[in-house]
């Protein structure tokens, strides 16, 4: 079903398709980002669009059907290498396959790998590395909120 709903999903070329996620109820979550962001009166178009797409097509038995369409929240961890590119810069906390959690700031995100600068101590004492981790070994990555 998930593939049916992706199919009728097309965003502009600065928005790209985060994620959908289709519960039993038929409540459809779908998220969209942007390489600047994307802004509320953009997500309530779409929402629009794509919840007449989804009735026309009659994908769910009498229209017994939920929408929900935002974009990811900070909360989220990133998914896609569009994602990674944006939040190039932030602090970011990533969760290795492995379990081991590494905290720093992304500097840099390829293909394969991305790249974060650690620093450990405080003041002169701090000692700053980079640190290369492939992307294949990521179970997660969240981008951390500081105050």
């Amino acid at each position: 079903m998930t593939e049916k709903v992706k199919r009728l999903i097309e965003v502009e070329n600065d928005l790209f398709l985060v994620e959908i996620r289709i519960k039993p109820t038929n409540n459809i979550k779908v998220y969209i980002d942007g390489d600047q962001g994307v802004s509320v009166d953009k997500l309530v178009a779409y929402n629009r669009k794509f919840y007449r797409q989804l009735e026309e097509e009659a994908l769910f038995p009498e229209g017994d059907f939920s929408l929900e369409l935002s974009s990811p929240g900070l909360d989220e961890p990133l998914k896609l290498h569009r994602q990674y590119v944006k939040n190039v810069g932030r602090p970011v906390e990533v969760v290795q396959e492995d379990g081991r959690k590494v905290e720093g700031v992304l500097k840099a995100a390829c293909e394969t790998t991305i790249e974060l600068e650690i620093t450990k101590g405080k003041g002169k004492k701090a000692i700053v590395s980079l640190l290369t981790i492939p992307l294949p070994s990521i179970k997660t990555t969240k981008v951390q909120i500081r105050f």
